[in-house]
């Protein structure tokens, strides 16, 4: 069984005769507000009657929460050491620049 997956150059060294490349797995998230968690672990929390009393409060006060980035999803990193040569074959990628890799049990 194959598996293409993309990853994302993070970091590059080059020492001159060699080139080490990081890379950690390209993963979109969705960007999810606070204000949208801390609701969703009070309505799991709360008894009906008592969280729609409580509810209208809340959402006041966590109007002016900021939107973040939540990672909900376990990044897999990879190091690679190579010889220039062949990292100037593969068109010298550069840091934020991706790569697919195909990994398989042969």
């Amino acid at each position: 069984m194959s598996e293409i997956v993309q990853y994302q150059v993070q970091q590059l060294v080059d020492s001159g005769q060699t080139v080490q490349i990081s890379l950690v797995e390209d993963v979109q998230t969705e960007p999810v507000s606070q204000k949208q968690l801390m609701l969703e672990a009070i309505n799991k929390k709360l008894e009906p009657e008592l969280r729609d009393q409580i509810l209208p409060f809340l959402e006041a006060i966590l109007q002016a929460q900021p939107t973040i980035a939540i990672k909900s999803y376990a990044q897999t990193a990879i190091t690679i050491s190579m010889p220039k040569r062949r990292y100037e074959r593969m068109g010298s990628p550069q840091v934020g620049q991706r790569l697919e890799i195909n990994i398989k049990k042969v």
